[in-house]
């Protein structure tokens, strides 16, 4: 396999992926181009590289910076706004999970205690859904701690095994 069928199998690759962390596929194809790049990317890069419109590149970089995993650059001399990837595999995976938290977890976590904090009438579909869904509040509750003391530590062995069993 050849770079470029190697780089054209990463992103494609990336871009189905991007599903499961909550992404769409242009953003995900995004990401995986400016991960690989050594030099940042102008839009019009973008654009050419995953044939893609304007609008879909700019509103999927705008998304990607306000998830924290990509950048602006500016070159001295340069109109053009330029981007770029975190590097860093393990700060890019405390990002994602920050975001992940933040955007599905903790709503989640508070409809769960709302839900399970309604008023008990005795009878048993009402005992089964408080049950249920203070059962489920806990579950995720301990996720996001556990989650949130792992983003939390710096490069520590529980980080590194964690990444390890991710990979």
């Amino acid at each position: 396999m050849n770079y470029e069928e190697a780089k054209n199998k990463f992103i494609s690759t990336w871009g189905s992926l991007g599903s499961l962390w909550g992404i769409n596929k242009a953003m995900a194809q995004i990401h995986a181009l400016l991960l690989i790049s050594p030099e940042p990317l102008s839009m019009e890069d973008i654009m050419e590289e995953l044939h893609i419109s304007r609008g879909n590149a700019s509103m999927n970089l705008r998304q990607l910076m306000d998830w924290g995993i990509v950048f602006k650059e500016n070159k001295i001399g340069e109109r053009k706004e330029y981007f770029t990837s975190e590097k860093d595999v393990q700060e890019l995976a405390k990002q994602i999970a920050k975001e992940r938290s933040r955007r599905e977890l903790q709503p989640t976590i508070k409809i769960l205690n709302d839900v399970s904090n309604i008023n008990e009438d005795g009878s048993d579909k009402t005992k089964e859904l408080i049950k249920q869904t203070k059962a489920l509040h806990e579950m995720a509750e301990t996720l996001d701690i556990m989650m949130n003391k792992v983003v939390g530590q710096g490069n520590n062995w529980i980080t590194k095994a964690l990444v390890k069993l991710v990979k």
